[in-house]
């Protein structure tokens, strides 16, 4: 059954960021609590799967990367919410996402597979666990965005070297001119603490 999923990072006046965290925080700290996401995150912090394009040779490991791939899928509360699903009055893109100029979002979209998933495969446990909230969702204050910096900078930049491994991991599929996981979230993030803004990440199915 094919599905698209989307993840975005967006930049907001703190007004904007202290007027959903009463949705968007509990829903991100309930899939931080969902059963089994903890177990998840520790046994691939503990064993880092192989690259990704042995995956079908190893079956001895494919208890690991579908749980890696339940860790980092969309979240069902958060999914829920930013869909319209659980509160019909909150849809990401009418509330978070639409009337962004470029400079203050990130947003990638894709057919049967999730950004978050080939980010976090890409880079390796030690970098994401670098990364503020919980497998690609969170909601920070710009004083939060700003203490972050540092954490998400080291997370995603590379040396010549890294930054050609990691392109390798990453599976995604991009149109011409398309930013790369690998780029955009930090583009956004920079951007947001040049303005005093918060940010806003969130993953999700959008069909």
């Amino acid at each position: 059954m094919g599905f698209t999923s989307a993840w975005g990072i967006s930049s907001h006046p703190d007004t904007v960021i202290a007027r959903h965290a009463p949705r968007l925080l509990p829903a991100m700290a309930a899939d931080r609590a969902a059963h089994g996401s903890r177990e998840r995150w520790e046994a691939w912090q503990r064993a880092p799967l192989p690259d990704h394009r042995a995956w079908y040779g190893h079956p001895t490991r494919r208890d690991a990367i579908d749980a890696f791939r339940a860790l980092t899928a969309p979240g069902r509360h958060v999914d829920e919410l930013c869909a319209g699903i659980t509160d019909p009055y909150f849809y990401v893109v009418d509330h978070l996402w639409d009337g962004q100029d470029l400079d203050g979002i990130f947003v990638s979209v894709h057919s049967k597979e999730y950004a978050v998933s080939s980010l976090f495969h890409s880079i390796g446990p030690a970098r994401a666990a670098l990364l503020p909230g919980w497998c690609g969702n969170f909601l920070l204050t710009a004083a939060e965005t700003r203490h972050a910096l540092a954490d998400v900078e080291a997370a995603l930049t590379f040396t010549s070297p890294e930054r050609t491994a990691a392109e390798e991991q990453d599976w995604l599929d991009y149109t011409a001119g398309e930013e790369s996981v690998l780029d955009g979230p930090l583009r956004v993030w920079r951007a947001a603490v040049r303005n005093g803004h918060g940010v806003c990440g969130v993953a999700l199915h959008i069909g």
